[in-house]
């Protein structure tokens, strides 16, 4: 074929493509997701009792800074309302700087505790926002003690354990996040030696947290814990495992935004462990594993959900393994939080 004839027909074909093209994006079409690049490095065992965490190491992908909203309740920069609707909260950004919500984050008040369903950023002066959420005490709805009933006080406590939170991201279901709430405090009152359910209300799971017996029970981990992060300059999540199983990790776009969690999410591993608390002897988990568990999660074709025009949600599942991967539209679609969790 002539070089002149393979000119015209590249010209035709750019012709045809650029249309093409243009049209795909007019459509409202996203791109599928691209794989997650981690390169992470990790960083332990660090151990105590049932409980083992290693840290995940990585160079932050945004200099972006948030209040999370544990920070924004203490400082009275957010207001969270009831909305009498169980699955539906709103929420009000009272501050000059973004709000980072996460999925799992407990509102205590209200009519009902309930736990946030989905990572949100909430952006400063918002006005009211609608917000998804769970109910994690079901039975009450009215106003409990000297809480107030229009709005919720505090997040002081993240859901634990792995079912509960696959319940509320997986199944979407209220009755199975409910389900999940009894089986957890049944398991953490075996664990403690006494029930922990609260003659306040017999069904918050937000209660039974903050019984004594498991608060004292959860000290000595997060006692042991809390220090490893110190001197590590580079990290930015961590994953965990109970009785020498795998169970999840959370990984954020800076350290920054992880630190702050911390705290918030070590006391949530803890519950788990002390719910999940076995004495048998447990085979030690390695680094190799867990870079396995990473890199497994990571594979899965992505589906992309919008969230709110500035938050995209994108998740991986198969049937081993499950990761939610939350972007900010107003980053270029940066990631801000990963969440892998071991289905099985």
């Amino acid at each position: 074929m002539k070089p002149k004839h393979l000119t015209t027909i590249a010209v035709c074909c750019l012709l045809i493509a650029v249309p093409l093209a243009m049209f795909m994006n007019a459509s409202g079409q996203s791109p599928k997701p691209s794989p997650p690049s981690s390169n992470y490095r990790l960083s332990g065992p660090y151990t105590h009792k049932n409980l083992t965490v290693f840290l995940v190491h990585g160079k932050d992908q945004t200099t972006k800074t948030f209040l999370t909203l544990q920070e924004a309740l203490a400082q009275k920069k957010v207001k969270v309302y009831e909305t009498k609707d169980v699955n539906e909260l709103a929420i009000r950004n009272l501050s000059n700087q973004d709000i980072y919500v996460q999925s799992g984050d407990i509102v205590r008040g209200g009519d009902q505790d309930r736990m946030i369903s989905t990572d949100f950023i909430v952006p400063p002066r918002s006005g009211r926002m609608k917000i998804a959420a769970f109910c994690v005490e079901s039975g009450r709805w009215s106003k409990r003690g000297n809480e107030e009933s229009a709005v919720f006080s505090s997040s002081d406590n993240v859901a634990a354990t792995k079912e509960l939170k696959m319940a509320a991201k997986l199944d979407n279901s209220q009755e199975a996040v409910w389900q999940n709430v009894t089986v957890a405090q049944d398991k953490l009152s075996r664990s403690v030696g006494q029930p922990v359910n609260s003659r306040v209300s017999n069904s918050s799971f937000e209660l039974a947290v903050e019984n004594s017996k498991v608060k004292e029970s959860s000290a000595a981990y997060i006692n042991a814990l809390a220090g490893i992060l110190r001197n590590k300059p580079d990290v930015i999540g961590y994953v965990f495992a109970i009785n020498g199983k795998v169970n999840s990790a959370d990984v954020y776009a800076s350290r920054a935004l992880f630190v702050k969690l911390w705290p918030k999410l070590l006391k949530s591993s803890a519950v788990e462990a002390i719910a999940e608390l076995n004495k048998d002897e447990v085979k030690p988990v390695t680094t190799d594993t867990i870079d396995s568990f990473l890199a497994e999660s990571e594979k899965p074709a992505g589906a992309a959900k919008t969230v709110t025009p500035r938050v995209r949600m994108v998740k991986r599942e198969d049937e081993n393994n499950v990761l939610f991967e939350t972007q900010d539209r107003d980053q270029k679609d940066v990631w801000v939080h990963r969440n892998y969790i071991k289905k099985q």
